[in-house]
């Protein structure tokens, strides 16, 4: 009789927003409506990143793990970063200047690559950072409107019954209940996961407020290896958080 060994897969996506000229006129005028000066406009513009009917996903990192003999065992570890010059269904496996292995490909194959993972790892346990608040809805909503069929439900389950199957750390460290202030705020990742001794993936001077400008002047790996970080260190904090959190899966 085989024996279930669970996988953990953290996971993170970066986003840059569709060029405002993509829309037409309607549309542009719903997305900097009430914004009166030039400031505001640009402010709502850059905000086009977090939705998924105005953003794409431009990078993708993953880090799978198992625990064999009450030890962690990495199974892989890479990128899916978007290249416009790649067609649909093809992909270039590039080597990072970390070392770290990624795929270069369009946006619909990054999707679609990563349900195949999904897939192939029977009841995966995913572990985000504010996954089911942007990650998990982005991926799932970009996946419909370029006609790629999920093959796993990243939304699953209701905000009290996911557990089982998904880790959002910011939802553990507000104990489901965020608020502006006290004890149960919404601290952002940078602070969670200083707060618990672990290095910023900020800290080379890269944060998602710049993957725009980056995307826009090709510095693909440089994107890929923010996103990595990003991914380590989310993991770094579930594994900081894990044992000293109650009923953390």
């Amino acid at each position: 009789m085989s024996s279930y060994t669970k996988t953990y897969i953290t996971y993170d996506i970066e986003t840059i927003g569709l060029p405002f000229d993509s829309f037409d006129e309607a549309r542009k005028e719903y997305l900097i409506r009430g914004a009166d000066t030039k400031e505001l406009q640009e402010k709502k513009i850059n905000e086009m990143a977090l939705s998924p009917l105005t953003g794409q996903i431009v990078c993708l990192g993953v880090k799978i793990m198992q625990k064999q003999e009450n030890l962690w065992v990495e199974l892989k570890n890479g990128a899916f970063m978007v290249d416009p010059s790649i067609a649909d269904g093809n992909m270039q496996t590039i080597e990072l200047p970390n070392g770290i292995k990624s795929v270069f490909c369009s946006e619909k194959t990054l999707i679609e690559g990563f349900w195949k993972i999904l897939t192939s790892y029977p009841q995966p346990h995913l572990i985000t950072f504010n996954g089911r608040g942007f990650d998990a809805p982005f991926i799932m909503l970009r996946s419909a409107l370029l006609k790629v069929k999920p093959l796993h439900n990243l939304m699953s389950g209701t905000r009290y019954s996911y557990k089982d199957s998904h880790t959002d750390l910011l939802d553990e460290l507000c104990f489901f209940s965020p608020q502006q202030s006290g004890a149960t705020r919404r601290y952002n990742f940078d602070f969670a996961a200083k707060a618990f001794g672990i290095e910023s993936p900020k800290a080379d001077g890269v944060d998602g407020s710049k993957v725009g400008e980056l995307y826009a002047h090709q510095s693909y790996t440089t994107i890929a290896e923010y996103c990595l970080r990003d991914v380590q260190a989310t993991w770094d904090l579930y594994v900081a958080m894990k044992d000293y959190m109650p009923d953390i899966r």
